[in-house]
C-alpha cells in the first residue's frame, strides 16, 4: 500500500470534526451518495473501468483493493510503447554469470529458475521512464549527493597547488612554465567539468527469462550486476507484482513482456494525472471512507496512453491499442480524460476504432469535453465532437468552493469558467451532461504527496465516470439489461439543469445517478429505450447556423433517423420493429411535422429553421421524439438547433461596439457575435475597469470558426487581472464576413460583482494576397495593399525568420506489426518505417515535421504517425508526432537520422507513402528583413525604402519587395529548401501582432563562382607531353593505393625526390594495425618528409607580405602544400616519439631505450628529441590546432601533466567525441583523483553510445 502514510492526514489535528469532506471529492451533488445509501452493495462491484490516461500508481492511496476484497487494479499496461525495451539479445549463462548490454558483468542468483539458461537481454535509461518533474527532483538530488561535495574539494585542492607551486618558484624554467601551465589547467578543466555537468540518468540492464511457467524479468537497479538484491517481476495481471525504481525516487514500475521475450514494457506513470483520475473514479479506502471515490467498489484496468518521449502525449498507435486491450478485457466501461482540438468532428481512423467498441461490445464511453471555454464551439475531440462517447463538462458546486478551493464566499454553483462549451461545429450539442470538474484525490508516490486538488473536465470526466459504474453495477446486481444507449438516454433524461447556465455548457445538466437508475429500471420492458438512433442533417449530426448568409431567409433541413440496434440483435427483432414517434419542439421559430412512423430504415423529415425575428445571440433549440406508447420514457432521440444571430457594423459607428459600466457578478459571461465587416483584418478590444479599490480576474475569448479547420486556428484567448481604474488593450486577426465570439467573462472564483467599460473595433488593411509567395528569381516583387475600413497607417515589413529543408526517404520498410496490434476479427496492423538523413551545420533549434499528416490526430485516416532523431551513435535525442510546433529540438553540429513510423490496416495505403517528403525547419540565427520600396524605380535602384503613410479609406497602394543579397542565403541550402517569415502592414503594435500574413521566400541555385580577367588565372605551363602525363598519372595511382599494397620500395627507388610518396608511406605506417610495432619507422619516415622541406625558403615565403612574381598563385600552392607536409610530419613524429616514451615508462627497462634511442639518426636520447619536435611543432603551429591535438595531449601525458592533457583531450572530443576519446578523458580524470567526474562520464557514456535505435 501507502495508505499508512496517508492515514494521519485526516486525524484529530485536521479539525476532521467539522471539515466539509464531501466537498473534497463531490459525490452528494450528482446522487451517487444516495444511490448508495439506497444500495450499498452496488457500489461498483462488477463494473470493471478502463482508465486511459498518464498511468496509474499502483502504490497510491486506495488503489489496492475493492470493497470486496478484489485486487483494485487488474492490470496495468502501457501501450504508448515509450516503456518498450529490445530485449531480441538472447545470451546463455556460464557460470551463473553474463555480460549485460552495458558491459557490466552480472552475476544470476542460484535462486532463480531459468531450465533453458537462456536469457533475453536489453538496457533502458531509467530518465526515459520518470515523469519530467520527477527527472528534474532526481537530478538536483544526485547533483547535491553526488557531485557537489567532491567538486568542492577537488576545486580547492587545485587553487590550494597552483597557489603553492607560484610562492615557492619565482624565475621559471621552460620545464617549470609547464608544470605551472598544468596546474593552471587543472584549476580551468575544473571550471570546464562544472560546465558540461550532466545528468543523464541511471542506466539499468534488463533481463527476460522464462521459468518454466511464466516470463520473468529483472532490472538490475543496483547499477553493478549484483542481480540478487534487485527485485523480479512477472507479467502484472498474473499476480499484481510491482517494484519501486530507487529509494528517493518512490516510482513504481510493473512489466508485461510480449512477443516471445523480444520485448519487454516497462509501466510506470509520466505523471499524476492518471492516478488522480482513477482515485476518482474508484478510489476506495477501508479505514477512511470519507476519502473514497465515487465507486469504491468497481475494478480497474490501468492503461497508460501517454508517451513519454513525447511529453505525456497521446498518439494513435496507443489509443488503438488501448481500444484492443479494453475490448480484450471485456471492460463495461471507459474514462478517457485526454482531447485535442479537432479539424473535422466525429470521423478518422482512432474514432471508428472507439465506435466499434462502443456499438459491437456494449463499452460505454466517457471522456472530458475540453478546457477550452467560454467561447462557444470549443469542444475537443474526441469527447465532444464523437457521436458515441458521452462528453463531459465541468462545474463547481457551492460544497467544492468552500472545501476544495478555501473560498471566502459560497457562490450558487456554476460551470468552471475553462469548461469547454458546445455545439460541436458539425451541430451536436457536444457536452452530453456535465459533474463536478475538481477533486482532492490520490496522487502517485514519486511526488512525495497523497492527495492533491486538480480541476479539469479531466475531472469530471471520471467522476459522471465512477457514477456510471455504480449505475452499471446495481443493473448487473439485479439482473436489469442495458445497452450503451440506454444507459446514455436514462444519464440525458434525468441530469438536472443548473439554474443561469447555458445548454452549450453544461448539456442536459448535472448528472444524477440515482434517478437515471430508477429510470433504467422502470423502463426495461419499453423496447424502444434499448435502441440508439442514427440522426443525421446532410452528413451533420445538427443544425447549427452561425454565417449570416443562412439567416436572413428561412431554411429547410432534411434530417434523416435510423434505428441501431444493439449488436447480435435477433433478426425478428428488427423485423417487428414500429415506433409511432411524436415530434415537438419548444421554440417558435422552429417548424416540424408532428409525427414520424419509424421502421427498420432510415426516414427523413424536414424541419424549417426561420431565424429572421431573431434578437441577437445565441438560440438553442431541441427537436424531441417521444414514444407515443411510453411518453414517460422522455425523448427517444434530440435534433438539436443553434441559431446565433451576430450584430451588424457599419462605417457610420466606425465600425466598434462600445459598452459602458457593463455588470459583472462571479462567473458571468457576456458574449458579443459579431459579423466581422467586409474588408476587415483584425479587431482591438480594450476593457476598462470602473470598480473602486478592488482588482478582479477577467477572461477575453476570441473565436471565429472557419470550415474544417479547429476552432484553435482562429483564437484569441487572455487571462487577466484588472486593478482599480486600470485599462488593457489587445488584438487578435479576423476574417471577413464570418461570425466572431468575442466573450468576456470574470473568472468563476473572482469574488465581488464589477463593473467594466469595453470596447469592441476593427481595422482593415488587406494584402492582394493572403500568403506571400517570393520566388528569388524575381528580383522585385509587387503587392498591393488597401485600406479597407478607415484611414489605417501603412508601413510594410516583410520578415524571414526560418528556413525549411524538404527531405526524402532513404529507405522505406513496411512489415506487420505484432501481437499487441491485432483488432478484433483478427484485422493485423501494419507499419511504415521511413528513414531520413540530414545534418546540422551548427548547432541550433529544428522542428522536424511531416507536411502531408501534420496536425492531424483524432482526424487522420491514419492509425498513428510518430518520428524520432538520432545522432551518429544511435542515440535518441527527441520524438514527436502530429503536432509539430510541440517538440522543436535544439541540436548540437552533427549528422542526424530521422527514423518515421505511420501505421495503418491497409498494406495498401501505408506503400504509396513510401517516398513521403519531411520537413525540417530551422530558426534562422537572426530574423532577415527585405527591403520594401514604394516605387518599382526606387526598387531597382535601392534607394528611398517605403517609410510608412496614412491611406486613406478604400485606397490602393503598391509596394515592392527586393530579393535577399547572396551572401544572407544560410549556409547549407538545397534544391526543395525555402525561408519562411511574415509580412506586417500596420504601423501600429496592435495590428502588427495582429495581422500577420505568411510569406514563403522559394529559394534559386546559389551564383556560379566566375574567375574574372586574368586574376588568378595561372601562367600556362608548356604542354607536357602525354608519355609524361601518362607516368606521372600512373605514379599518382601507385601512391593512391600505398595504404593497400606493399609498393614503398619500389615508389622510393623510382622517385626518391617526390614529397607525396614519403607522407604517403608515412600516413600508412601511422593509420596501420601494426603502429606501435612499427615507432622506429614512422620516426624514420617523419624523418625523411622533414627532409626534403627547405624550412627555411618556407619561413622566409611564410614572412612575405605580398608576392609581385608572375607565377605566385603556383608558389603560393606549393609553399601551402609543403608546409601542411611539415606539419603532418613533426606532429606523426611526435606522437611516435611520445607513444615510445610511454612504452619505455611502462616498461622501465634500461635495455629497450637503447634500441629505440639508436635507430633515430644518433641524437641519442628519446626525451631530448620529444623536447625537439615539440619545440619543432610550435614554430609552425598552435598545440590548441586540431592537427596539433593529439601530439599534443600524449606529450602531456608522457610529462605526467594531465591537466594539460586533459585540456587537449577536451579539445579532441569537442571535434571527434567517439568512444575512445572519451575513455581517454575518463582515464585522465581518473589519474587527476576526480573520480566524481570519471563517474559521471561512464555512466553518460552508455546513454551516449546505446546498442541499437530504441524501438517505436
Amino acid at each position: 500500500g501507502g495508505g499508512s502514510a496517508m492515514a494521519a492526514s485526516a486525524g484529530p489535528g485536521s479539525g476532521g470534526e467539522g471539515f466539509p469532506f464531501h466537498g473534497l471529492l463531490p459525490k452528494r451533488e450528482t446522487g451517487a451518495l444516495a444511490f448508495l445509501s439506497r444500495r450499498p452493495e452496488s457500489d461498483g462491484r462488477g463494473a470493471l473501468v478502463a482508465v486511459l490516461d498518464s498511468g496509474v500508481d499502483p502504490a497510491a492511496p486506495g488503489l489496492q483493493i475493492t470493497t470486496d476484497g478484489k485486487p483494485k487494479i487488474v492490470d496495468l499496461i502501457d501501450v504508448s510503447g515509450s516503456g518498450d525495451v529490445n530485449t531480441s539479445t538472447v545470451l546463455e549463462a556460464k557460470d551463473d554469470v553474463l555480460v549485460g548490454l552495458s558491459g557490466r558483468i552480472l552475476k544470476i542468483p542460484s535462486t532463480w529458475i531459468n531450465p533453458s539458461m537462456r536469457y533475453h537481454i536489453g538496457i533502458k535509461n531509467a530518465f526515459e521512464l520518470y515523469p519530467t518533474a520527477l527527472k528534474e527532483r532526481i537530478q538536483q538530488e544526485r547533483r547535491e549527493k553526488r557531485w557537489d561535495p567532491a567538486h568542492r574539494v577537488a576545486v580547492a585542492e587545485a587553487h590550494r597547488r597552483l597557489d603553492e607551486f607560484n610562492t615557492a618558484h619565482t624565475n621559471l624554467s621552460q620545464e617549470e612554465k609547464l608544470v605551472l601551465e598544468d596546474l593552471q589547467c587543472q584549476v580551468d578543466q575544473l571550471d570546464v567539468q562544472e560546465k558540461m555537468y550532466s545528468d543523464l540518468g541511471p542506466v539499468y540492464d534488463c533481463l527476460v527469462w522464462h521459468d518454466g511457467e511464466s516470463w520473468r524479468a529483472c532490472l538490475d537497479t543496483s547499477e553493478c550486476g549484483d542481480l540478487s538484491s534487485c527485485q523480479t517481476l512477472r507479467n502484472y495481471k498474473e499476480a499484481h507484482e510491482y517494484a519501486q525504481l530507487g529509494k528517493s525516487e518512490m516510482l513504481n514500475y510493473s512489466i508485461n513482456v510480449y512477443d516471445e521475450g523480444n520485448t519487454l514494457s516497462i509501466v510506470t506513470n509520466s505523471g499524476s494525472h492518471g492516478t488522480h483520475v482513477a482515485a476518482i473514479a474508484a478510489g476506495h479506502f477501508p479505514e477512511d471512507p470519507e476519502r473514497n471515490g465515487v465507486a469504491p467498489g468497481a475494478q480497474i484496468l490501468a492503461i497508460k496512453v501517454a508517451d513519454s518521449r513525447l511529453n505525456t502525449m497521446e498518439t494513435g498507435t496507443s489509443l488503438i491499442r488501448a481500444i484492443i486491450e479494453v475490448i480484450k478485457y471485456k471492460c463495461d466501461l471507459v474514462n478517457y480524460s485526454y482531447g485535442e482540438a479537432a479539424h473535422w468532428p466525429n470521423s478518422g481512423r482512432i474514432c471508428k476504432v472507439i465506435e466499434d467498441a462502443v456499438l459491437k461490445h456494449n463499452i460505454i464511453f466517457v471522456s472530458s469535453a475540453g478546457n477550452n471555454g467560454p467561447c462557444l464551439s470549443t469542444v475537443g475531440a474526441p469527447g465532444g465532437t464523437c457521436t458515441h462517447i458521452i462528453g463531459v463538462g465541468a462545474y463547481v458546486s457551492p460544497d467544492m468552493m468552500i472545501a476544495g478551493y478555501s473560498m471566502r464566499e459560497r457562490l450558487p454553483a456554476n460551470q468552471y469558467t475553462w469548461s469547454s462549451r458546445g455545439p460541436c461545429v458539425d451541430g451536436a450539442l457536444g457536452v452530453c451532461i456535465t459533474a463536478p470538474g475538481g477533486a482532492v484525490a490520490s496522487v502517485p508516490n514519486w511526488t512525495l504527496r497523497g492527495m492533491e486538488l486538480m480541476n479539469g473536465t479531466s475531472m469530471s470526466s471520471p467522476n459522471a465516470c465512477g457514477g456510471i459504474a455504480l449505475l452499471i453495477s446495481g443493473l448487473k446486481a439485479n439482473g436489469i439489461g442495458y445497452t450503451v444507449h440506454s444507459v446514455r438516454r436514462a444519464l440525458e433524461n434525468t441530469a438536472v439543469k443548473v439554474e443561469n447556465v447555458e445548454a452549450f455548457a453544461q448539456g442536459h445538466g448535472i448528472i444524477q445517478i440515482e434517478k437515471a437508475y430508477d429510470y433504467l429500471s422502470q423502463n426495461v420492458s419499453v423496447k424502444s429505450t434499448q435502441l440508439g438512433f442514427d440522426v443525421k442533417v446532410f452528413n451533420r449530426r445538427g443544425i447549427y447556423l452561425r454565417d449570416p448568409a443562412y439567416l436572413s431567409v428561412p431554411m429547410d433541413f432534411s434530417v434523416s433517423v435510423e434505428p441501431v440496434f444493439p449488436e447480435d440483435t435477433d433478426n425478428s427483432e428488427k423485423i417487428a420493429l414500429q415506433i409511432h414517434l411524436a415530434l415537438t419542439c419548444s421554440a417558435t421559430w422552429v417548424h416540424i411535422p408532428s409525427h414520424l412512423e419509424l421502421m427498420n430504415q432510415s426516414r427523413r423529415v424536414t424541419v424549417r429553421v426561420d431565424a429572421r425575428g431573431l434578437k441577437e445571440g445565441p438560440h438553442y433549440a431541441e427537436v424531441l421524439a417521444y414514444d407515443t406508447t411510453a411518453p414517460a420514457v422522455g425523448p427517444l432521440f434530440r435534433i438539436p438547433v443553434t441559431v446565433i444571430i451576430p450584430s451588424r457594423l457599419s462605417a457610420a459607428c466606425e465600425y466598434k461596439i462600445e459598452q459602458k459600466n457593463v455588470d459583472f457578478k462571479p462567473g458571468e459571461i457576456r458574449r458579443q457575435f459579431i459579423e466581422v465587416p467586409e474588408g476587415a483584418t483584425w479587431a482591438e478590444v480594450s476593457l476598462t475597469s470602473r470598480s473602486e479599490d478592488k482588482t478582479s480576474e477577467y477572461v477575453v475569448h476570441a473565436i471565429q470558426l472557419q470550415k474544417q479547420k479547429a476552432f484553435r486556428v482562429h483564437e484569441f484567448y487572455r487571462h487577466l487581472f484588472l486593478s482599480e481604474k486600470a485599462s488593457t488593450t489587445d488584438s487578435f486577426a479576423v476574417h471577413e464576413g464570418g461570425t466572431i465570439e468575442v466573450c468576456i467573462a470574470q473568472w468563476w472564483s473572482s469574488l465581488g460583482r464589477t463593473a467594466i467599460d469595453y470596447t469592441i473595433s476593427f481595422h482593415g488593411l488587406r494584402c492582394n494576397t493572403d500568403v506571400l509567395h517570393i520566388h528569388a528569381s524575381e528580383g522585385i516583387a509587387r503587392f498591393d495593399t488597401i485600406a479597407s475600413l478607415k484611414y489605417e497607417e501603412v508601413s510594410p515589413v516583410v520578415t524571414l525568420k526560418s528556413w525549411v529543408q524538404t527531405l526524402r526517404p532513404v529507405d522505406a520498410k513496411t512489415k506487420p506489426l505484432g501481437s499487441r496490434d491485432i483488432l478484433p476479427t483478427n484485422r493485423h496492423l501494419y507499419e511504415l518505417v521511413l528513414t531520413y538523413n540530414f545534418s546540422q551545420a551548427k548547432s541550433g533549434e529544428v522542428t522536424p515535421s511531416c507536411p502531408l499528416l501534420s496536425d492531424l490526430l483524432y482526424e487522420s485516416e491514419y492509425d498513428s504517425q510518430l518520428w524520432m532523431v538520432f545522432d551518429q551513435n544511435k542515440r535518441l535525442i527527441g520524438a514527436g508526432d502530429a503536432y509539430p510546433d510541440r517538440y522543436s529540438l535544439k541540436l548540437e553540429k552533427g549528422d542526424y537520422v530521422i527514423r518515421f513510423q505511420v501505421r495503418h490496416e491497409s498494406l495498401s495505403e501505408l506503400e504509396h507513402l513510401t517516398d513521403l517528403p519531411f520537413h525540417i525547419s530551422r530558426k534562422l540565427p537572426a530574423p532577415l528583413n527585405l527591403d520594401v520600396y514604394r516605387t518599382q524605380v526606387n526598387a531597382l535602384l535601392n534607394k528611398n525604402k517605403f517609410g510608412s503613410i496614412t491611406l486613406d479609406p478604400k485606397y490602393t497602394v503598391p509596394f515592392h519587395v527586393t530579393m535577399l543579397p547572396d551572401d544572407k542565403v544560410p549556409k547549407g541550402f538545397e534544391v526543395g529548401c525555402f525561408l519562411m517569415g511574415t509580412l506586417t502592414l500596420s504601423k501600429t503594435e496592435t495590428g502588427k501582432k495582429a495581422d500577420v500574413h505568411t510569406v514563403y521566400y522559394h529559394l534559386i541555385p546559389q551564383p556560379n563562382k566566375i574567375k574574372n580577367g586574368t586574376k588568378d588565372k595561372p601562367i600556362k605551363e608548356k604542354e607536357k607531353e602525354p608519355k609524361e602525363m601518362f607516368e606521372e598519372a600512373i605514379r599518382d595511382l601507385k601512391i593512391q593505393w600505398l595504404s593497400k599494397l606493399d609498393l614503398h620500395e619500389e615508389l622510393v627507388s623510382m622517385y626518391p625526390d617526390h614529397l607525396p610518396v614519403h607522407t604517403a608511406y608515412l600516413n600508412s605506417l601511422d593509420s596501420g594495425k601494426e603502429r606501435l610495432k612499427r615507432l622506429d619507422e614512422i620516426i624514420k619516415t617523419a624523418n625523411v618528409v622533414i627532409s626534403h622541406i627547405d624550412q627555411s625558403s618556407l619561413v622566409s615565403y611564410v614572412a612575405m607580405k605580398t608576392d609581385l612574381r608572375p607565377d605566385a598563385v603556383a608558389i603560393k600552392s606549393d609553399m601551402e602544400k609543403q608546409k601542411s607536409a611539415l606539419i603532418e610530419a613533426l606532429c606523426l613524429k611526435g606522437c611516435a616519439l611520445a607513444d615510445a616514451s610511454l612504452q619505455v615508462q611502462s616498461q622501465s627497462e634500461v635495455s629497450s631505450i637503447q634500441s629505440i634511442g639508436h635507430s633515430e639518426d644518433g641524437s641519442g636520447d628519446l626525451s631530448q628529441s620529444l623536447i625537439e619536435t615539440f619545440h619543432d611543432v610550435q614554430k609552425w603551429i598552435d598545440l590548441t590546432d586540431i592537427k596539433a591535438l593529439t601530439f599534443a595531449y600524449k606529450h602531456a601525458l608522457v610529462k605526467k601533466h594531465f591537466g594539460r592533457a586533459l585540456k587537449f583531450a577536451t579539445k579532441i572530443i569537442e571535434n571527434k567525441p567517439s568512444q575512445e576519446n572519451w575513455n581517454n578523458c575518463i582515464q585522465l580524470l581518473r589519474s587527476l583523483g576526480w573520480e566524481h567526474c570519471a563517474s559521471v562520464y561512464v555512466n553518460s557514456l552508455l546513454v551516449m553510445f546505446p546498442p541499437d535505435y530504441v524501438p517505436f
